[in-house]
Order: structure tokens, then sequence, then C-alpha cells
């Protein structure tokens, strides 16, 4: 079984002021993907589906009053565009052959401190079991912690837990880097790509300021591989925007990247 991660920021345009799906590249990235006939669970980020209004909305911050109607707007709007988002990307999967289904992790994951905390991994089990490919999602969720009660659950922190849980052989993250730099490639042209991450690799992360991400950026996901490989699962990010990246990924073969273990 192998996860693969379409990061929000392949499959949205960066830019937008309202959620815009990037329809040229969610239409390779579906077709690349369709190479794989295995076991197989697909993680998408939220991108400016989710992460617009779960800054807007501040989910994850302290609500003012017990019930703090802004706060519970907010998770209306948030889930229902990540819905939205997810139903656009299965749809497109389908059409390439994919027997993708959409898995709303809010209505099966609770967080504590924006951890995960309550997950059923045997519904996502299920499905694969059944020769479904489950499609799951950064989402807003329950947070258990009841002086925060809502939190964002990251698309990195969802594949950290099911890989573990149901011992997934790889990971494969895509993104729109090449994989892990020395300094940020977008502002230091300089920057070096590193193949290879473990824990004693030295790293100096500096995130895109000007890109809106309520998840943690690069160092968030960073930290959740990290915790992968100390359970002995490898896992390699690579730059979807690149045509056939994905494809080969998926396939076993050698493709330009970090690989985190």
């Amino acid at each position: 079984m192998i996860i693969l991660k379409i990061g929000g920021s392949a499959l949205t345009i960066k830019d937008a002021q309202t959620p815009t799906l990037d329809e040229k590249n969610l239409e390779r990235i579906a077709q690349e993907a369709s190479f794989y006939n295995d076991d197989m669970i697909i993680v998408h980020g939220a991108g400016s589906f989710g992460h617009i209004y779960a800054q807007q909305y501040k989910i994850g911050d302290k609500p003012k009053t017990p019930k703090d109607d802004y706060k519970i707007e907010g998770m209306c709007i948030t889930q229902a565009s990540m819905q939205l988002f997810n139903h656009k990307i299965i749809t497109k999967l389908q059409e390439k052959g994919i027997p993708a289904i959409g898995v709303k992790p809010s209505s099966f994951v609770m967080t504590r401190n924006k951890r995960i905390e309550i997950c059923d991994t045997s519904i996502i089990q299920r499905y694969v079991d059944e020769g479904f490919v489950p499609v799951v999602y950064g989402d807003a969720v329950l947070d258990l912690n009841d002086d925060v009660k809502f939190a964002i659950l990251s698309g990195d922190q969802i594949i950290t837990y099911l890989a573990k849980e149901l011992k997934c052989n790889r990971v494969i993250l895509s993104s729109d880097v090449d994989g892990i730099f020395t300094d940020n490639p977008k502002n230091n042209p300089d920057a070096e790509l590193i193949e290879v991450v473990t824990r004693d690799t030295q790293l100096k992360v500096t995130d895109n300021q000007d890109q809106i991400d309520v998840t943690g950026g690069m160092m968030g996901k960073i930290n959740e591989l990290l915790a992968l490989a100390d359970e002995g699962i490898e896992s390699q990010i690579i730059n979807a925007e690149v045509e056939g990246n994905i494809q080969q990924a998926v396939s076993g073969q050698k493709v330009k990247g970090t690989l985190i273990r």
C-alpha cells in the first residue's frame, strides 16, 4: 500500500482571492496517479479551498464565547468548501479509471490540542480491502480541548497517522517544489536540494511568507515525515508540477526529490 499526498498548492491557483481550482494540473496529476494499480490512499491538501477560510475565521483559536457563532459559521464554511474541493478531485480521478471515494476526515477524526486523538482507521482499511482508493484531505475538525473546540487537521498529520496505523509501505508527497532545500528556492536561487533527510540533518527552512498556509508549511511537513521515519517508513517529497513525476514515483522509478528516512 502507498499513500500519495497531492499538495493543495499544486491543485489550486495560489494567488486567487477565492477558492480556485487549477484544472490543468488536476487533469494531468489524476492521469499520472492512474498508473498505480495496487492498494493506494490519496490525501490532498486544502490549497485556497481551505486556507482562505481557516485563516479568515481563525479556526483553532480560542472562541470568544462558549457558543461563538462566528467560529461555528467558519467551521461550516470551511468544511463545505473542502467537501466541494474533494468532490472535484474524486470526480476527475474517477474519469481516469481510479475507483476514488471521498472520505470526510471530520466525520471520523477528533483532535486534542490539534493532534489526532480519535481516528477510526478501520473505515479507511475496509475501503482499501474492498478495492476502493480512499481520498481524504485536510479538514476543520472538532477538538477535545474545551478552550479551543475546533482545529485544522492538516493532510500531513493524516498521512503520518494512517501510514503508522495501516502499515503502509511508501509515502509520496507531491508539492510545488522539488523537495527540501538548504533555503527557500523561491526566494534564494542559490538554495540547494537536499536529497536525503534524517534526524541528524541540519536544516534551515524558510517558508514562503507570501503564501497562506495555516498548517505549518514545509517545516510542518518535515516534522511529520521524520516521525514517520522513526517508525521505519520512508517518504519522498517530489514536485507535482513537473510532468511525469507522479507517474514515475508511483511506478517505483527514480524521481528528483528528497528522501526522508
